[in-house]
């Protein structure tokens, strides 16, 4: 395995890096207390819900059935109708540490995607994993690999059960855009194919999720449609129903076990998924990029600060230095060490790169061809 691109910890950790580790750093600075994963539909986030029967004259509980008016295809309604058959709910049985989160089908085959926090307890307890699809069905599924370092996994659905009919979702043609319409199905707190709606706040936003080997870097769409705690790998559709996004984590004020939502969600964009998820299909695992370099996150001005850089690795062979202050990479500015790392994920194993430097107070701009390590 070759070096990652890692953030020296400073003051808060003298441990040796390893290779193909990744440091944690502040969450990102949204005005908030700090990101979370929403997996846990399940995990400690009970909901009380009291529904009050439908009372007749005398009181007793009466029922009635009203058959569905069908909506034009490019409402809201429409487009949820449409997309449900591809959602799905993702139900993990790890013992102490069962739990919910969503997800949907991205390939034939019964090729299911969802966020890799969402399952890992299975793989760490050998837990079971099941689907269950929008008309009830629970389909066992198995985890066919993930990508820790962009929170993605991909399931499929095990031999023998009813998944051959599984509606893939329909990949959005064009790229969001500030202001777009979106949509959000999944099962915040549990509560199978909720529906919530917005629009794109911000694009390219970096966003950092998880605790040290766990850890992922997102360059991700924001949302202000409401995204909770078990909504972690549901779709984020375009007003047409086409697939923008996977969500993947919110902002949010509160500390301990209960976040919620407070108009501020997080996506992995849908052209990262869908190559992650199409190499995991291929060869069971993915490649992430990486530039080859020690990051300080201790240094505080503008741009990313290279501790080291890595003997043959990529930046070392463009020529990069340590002390070099990094401030642009593919185009985008790099204002500090975790945006750097986004930037380089946000790019593919292999791709030529422009980098800007700063070089003992001149720039500098060198061409790198990133490299790539597998990540399982």
């Amino acid at each position: 395995m070759g070096w990652d691109d890692r953030l020296v910890s400073g003051a808060r950790s003298r441990r040796p890096l390893r290779a193909g580790d990744v440091a944690v750093l502040a969450l990102v600075a949204v005005v908030c207390a700090g990101v979370l994963g929403v997996a846990g539909g399940a995990l400690g986030l009970g909901i009380a819900l009291r529904i009050a029967p439908d009372a007749g004259p005398t009181g007793a509980t009466t029922s009635r059935t009203i058959p569905p008016t069908p909506r034009p295809p490019d409402t809201i309604a429409g487009v949820v109708s449409a997309a449900l058959p591809s959602v799905v709910s993702v139900i993990v049985d790890a013992g102490f540490e069962s739990g919910s989160g969503s997800g949907f089908v991205l390939r034939d085959g019964g090729y299911i995607v969802t966020n890799n926090h969402v399952i890992d307890a299975a793989l760490a307890n050998d837990g079971r994993v099941e689907a269950v699809l929008a008309d009830g069905r629970r389909l066992p599924v198995s985890i066919v690999g993930r990508n820790t370092s962009y929170d993605v996994a991909v399931l499929k659905v095990e031999g023998g059960s009813d998944g051959g009919d599984l509606v893939p979702i329909r990949s959005a043609e064009k790229q969001a855009r500030v202001g777009d319409a979106v949509i959000a199905i999944g099962a915040p707190l549990g509560l199978d194919f909720t529906v919530t709606t917005g629009i794109v706040s911000a694009l390219d936003r970096p966003v950092t999720v998880g605790e040290d080997e766990e850890t992922s870097y997102i360059s991700a769409i924001q949302t202000d449609a409401a995204i909770n705690p078990g909504n972690s790998g549901g779709p984020l559709l375009d007003g047409r129903g086409r697939f923008l996004g996977m969500t993947s984590s919110i902002a949010t004020l509160a500390y301990g076990n209960r976040p919620g939502s407070i108009g501020v969600g997080f996506a992995i964009p849908a052209r990262a998924v869908e190559r992650i998820a199409d190499e995991i299909i291929a060869t069971g695992s993915s490649r992430t990029p990486i530039l080859g370099v020690i990051i300080d996150p201790t240094y505080a001005g503008t741009g990313a600060l290279l501790a080291s850089v890595t003997a043959e690795g990529p930046a070392a062979i463009a020529g990069l230095r340590a002390g070099d202050l990094i401030v642009e990479l593919g185009g985008r500015a790099v204002d500090g060490a975790e945006e750097l790392v986004v930037a380089i994920r946000d790019q593919l194993p292999g791709e030529s790169v422009v980098v800007e430097a700063v070089r003992q107070g001149r720039p500098i701009s060198v061409r790198v061809i990133l490299d790539g390590r597998e990540d399982q």
